[in-house]
């Protein structure tokens, strides 16, 4: 039989598989990350646990939209790869380890805190854990914990109210964001100030009933030189960038506690003032990316366009 005829018969029943933006953010970083991991960084300990971490992570849009494009019916599928995201975050973060004892394994902390003296004057972090009274320092440190929520809940309100556009942008220029901060994590490793500078603070951080724990819940993360630039600053600003366009009652509820998520990487000694500053412009561009993306596929009439299985491998 001529294989020609054969293709034309079969090509036609096979589901188009689509991919979003947000999914093309994703198998690229990830993969990039893998193959960096089982060839020139396989040194680095813990190499090959972290590569078989991110290559799952990549896999999964390519396996989850595949599974969609064949079961159009099963809301679950499309779900779990609308926000497939969040588990490349949220675990991706602690498989960072062996990328940055490779490409940089010196701390860069020295660096960062004489940047906060020429620029400030002084220590953000010491002043202002020293001016801010116990009742504040626990408020901020539950607003902290938001990082963990706001992003979902945007995210959450935006694809159950069927605005599936703002979505993929927002997923878009999140994704970008996480990306890039994970690349300068890996550039720029360093510990914060309550590790680096422990000896400039009279005292533990003083607080009400909680601040013990949770304080002491952030010193267990399996991967800790995640300081520059601020990822907790940078991503809050996104979801707050995006709640205000597309659900501004999102944004008028997580206003306040995001504000006081920011303020609590510094006293809560998280972060230099510099990583925070420099979230701004890494913020800006990912921002800007997305809406520019955006325009442009709705200019050319083609928001819904799919990025084809064949444009995944070829790439």
């Amino acid at each position: 039989m001529n294989t020609g005829t054969l293709e034309r018969r079969v090509l036609p029943d096979a589901p188009e598989v689509r991919f979003k933006p947000v999914d093309v953010v994703i198998i690229v970083a990830c993969a990039f990350a893998a193959f960096l991991l089982v060839g020139p960084y396989r040194w680095a300990p813990g190499a090959a646990t972290s590569a078989v971490t991110f290559f799952i992570f990549a896999l999964g849009p390519l396996v989850l939209r595949t599974l969609e494009s064949y079961f159009p019916r099963q809301r679950a599928l499309s779900f779990l790869a609308s926000f497939w995201l969040l588990p490349v975050v949220a675990l991706g973060h602690g498989a960072m380890c062996p990328l940055v004892t490779a490409v940089t394994p010196g701390l860069q902390d020295a660096q960062l805190a004489t940047l906060d003296q020429r620029l400030f004057g002084a220590q953000v972090s010491v002043v202002l854990g020293q001016l801010s009274p116990a009742w504040l320092t626990e408020f901020l440190l539950l607003c902290y914990y938001g990082y963990f929520l706001w992003p979902l809940v945007l995210g959450m309100t935006l694809y159950f109210a069927g605005k599936r556009e703002a979505f993929d942008e927002y997923l878009l220029a999140l994704s970008l964001f996480f990306a890039f901060n994970f690349v300068l994590y890996s550039l720029v490793p360093a510990i914060g100030p309550r590790y680096f500078l422990y000896g400039a603070f009279p005292e533990t951080l003083q607080g009400l009933w909680l601040t013990p724990y949770l304080e002491s819940a952030m010193r267990q993360p399996g991967f800790a030189k995640d300081c520059f630039p601020s990822g907790h600053t940078g991503a809050t600003l996104v979801v707050l960038v995006y709640a205000l366009r597309f659900e501004r009652r999102v944004f008028r509820v997580m206003l306040v506690p995001g504000l006081g998520l920011i303020a609590a990487t510094l006293v809560g000694r998280f972060h230099y003032a510099t990583d925070l500053l420099c979230a701004v412009p890494l913020l800006l561009g990912v921002v800007g990316f997305a809406m520019a993306y955006t325009r442009s596929m709705a200019r050319r009439g083609t928001e819904e366009r799919p990025v084809g299985m064949d444009a995944i491998v070829r790439s």
